[in-house]
């Protein structure tokens, strides 16, 4: 079991409760912690209850601009960038600071994300806790910062030539709401180590993750003032200053793939860099070969985090010979998933985010029966709750059949519980429907040889790929998508890389006698 709110057997309200009375409600500009310039504020609702946790400074145009002139500062004007002592030290403080507080991070996460329990023992918490701060900073004395050429090119051996890293400036930080502490960190863990500041932007669905991390660098840390801005705001307009602001160098971006495309839109006047880690549609490939007691995993494991997970493979493309008796085990599953409160530790399924996000999910699953779908179970809100939960943005684990891979609700990324399953004949065939798609972000292959799932796998076109089981997280691992799942890399050497600027310095050496 997850140490922790569960083992007190705390409910949704009751953690909402402590969460709000600990939460961080103010932004962090200039290394100060202050509300929004005009007061503004918005509040931060629960997705299990909907009730209100708590509020959150709401920053206006005047807080944005004042966060970017503030970061620009820090970076034109401190050692941050050149200092790669101080920038070790910082990054360690604040790991200390978020280990000292990591319950109350894990119980503001399940409050705020509404992710299960169970969730924060991984990819919610504990992983990117254990290494997305450490691994960059690792990295900046073990990263070849630079490199000799050999020769002398054109001019012989007197021309040295040297290639040398340099931080990319002011970058601007816009995180979602599915996973934020994780991929908050894995944005701030390489940007902060290459030398780079940041305006953190926060989804306003949960902020409070972000704020917490700013106050702790305000109050644990000697990272310089402005290094770190964090910037909550419910305002498209307000955030968008980030992508046109010529004072900012980069946008890194985690998100959907139509907003991640206006932001390059936005930022192509001032020529800024993008880093963007879009959607996905991600296919399980079930060989003919494949042990059919493997299959339920990958299933089920459709509904972690009630599907809000851009890498989940929401399609099942499995052998006919399969078919059938995969999904009568499938559907058996699905109903046997433990939907319900966040809070409590057996929970595997809970909320999606919001009511909206939960209406774009039941709209999808209305509009694929419209269009001829079966839906085998689901398709709809979840029912049974407990009149606590009466206010959730719960909806029920779905699987979709009959549909060709072309379907609207084959192509579209539903982000919630929801299994299209598609069968095939062959590997050609389905190797076609896995790349008939959008979005190259993930995928996984499962088959009784690992030579032929390897073969398979390396058709796919995708960033990331598992073979029976194989994980690819981890933050020395680059994450990031093909197509429209995205441009660049998240974590690994690549995602180092990625927050780095490269000049070529060449000087004529004096003549020896």
């Amino acid at each position: 079991m997850v140490p922790g709110v569960g083992e007190q057997g705390a409910t949704s309200v009751e953690l909402g409760s402590r969460a709000g009375q600990r939460a961080e409600t103010r932004m962090l500009i200039d290394g100060k912690l202050s509300a929004a310039a005009d007061g503004a504020e918005f509040d931060n609702l629960s997705p299990a209850t909907g009730r209100v946790l708590g509020v959150t400074a709401a920053a206006g145009p005047a807080d944005m601009d004042r966060a970017i002139g503030a970061a620009r500062r820090a970076f034109d004007e401190t050692d941050w960038s050149t200092n790669p002592e101080l920038r070790k030290r910082g990054l360690a403080q604040l790991q200390d600071a978020l280990e000292a507080e990591k319950e109350d991070l894990r119980e503001e996460l399940v409050a705020e994300v509404g992710c299960p329990l169970m969730s924060t023992g991984d990819a919610q918490l504990e992983w990117p806790l254990a290494d997305s701060l450490r691994y960059p900073s690792r990295l900046i004395d073990e990263f070849d910062w630079e490199r000799r050429l050999d020769g002398g090119g054109l001019f012989g051996e007197r021309n040295v030539r040297t290639v040398v890293k340099e931080s990319v400036g002011v970058v601007a930080a816009i995180t979602p709401s599915n996973y934020p502490f994780e991929v908050i960190l894995n944005k701030l863990g390489p940007a902060l180590a290459t030398g780079n500041t940041v305006i953190l932007k926060p989804d306003p669905n949960t902020p409070w993750n972000a704020t917490r991390i700013g106050r702790l660098v305000a109050e644990h840390t000697d990272i310089p003032a402005g290094v770190l801005n964090v910037v909550p705001t419910p305002s498209n307009e307000v955030a968008g200053l980030l992508a046109t602001d010529p004072r900012v160098d980069m946008v890194s971006f985690t998100g959907s793939t139509a907003v991640g495309k206006q932001l390059m839109r936005d930022g192509a006047d001032t020529m800024k860099r993008t880093f963007l880690e879009l959607g996905g549609k991600s296919a399980l490939i079930v060989l003919d070969d494949a042990n059919p007691a493997h299959i339920i995993g990958g299933a089920v494991g459709v509904c972690v985090h009630a599907g809000q997970a851009c890498a989940l493979t929401t399609r099942l493309v499995i052998h006919e010979s399969l078919y059938p008796e995969a999904l009568a085990a499938i559907t058996e599953a699905y109903q046997a998933v433990p939907v319900g409160d966040p809070a409590l530790p057996g929970t595997f399924v809970g909320p999606v985010v919001s009511a909206k996000q939960k209406q774009r999910v039941l709209d999808a699953c209305h509009q694929a029966r419209r269009d001829g779908a079966d839906i085998l179970i689901g398709g709809g809100s979840y029912e049974g709750l407990p009149d606590y939960l009466a206010g959730g943005h719960f909806v029920a684990p779905t699987v979709i059949v009959g549909v060709d891979s072309r379907s609207a609700i084959a192509q579209q990324e539903i982000f919630g519980p929801v299994l299209v399953v598609l069968p095939f004949r062959d590997d050609d065939e389905a190797v076609r429907i896995a790349n008939d798609s959008a979005y190259g972000l993930a995928g996984a292959v499962l088959s009784g040889s690992i030579e032929r799932g390897m073969s398979v796998a390396r058709r796919i076109r995708t960033g990331s790929i598992g073979v029976n089981g194989g994980m690819f997280y981890g933050a020395d691992a680059p994450f990031g998508g093909y197509k429209n799942s995205g441009v660049g890399r998240q974590c690994g050497i690549e995602g180092f890389q990625q927050y780095l600027e490269t000049k070529t310095v060449a000087f004529r050496a004096p003549r020896t006698s």
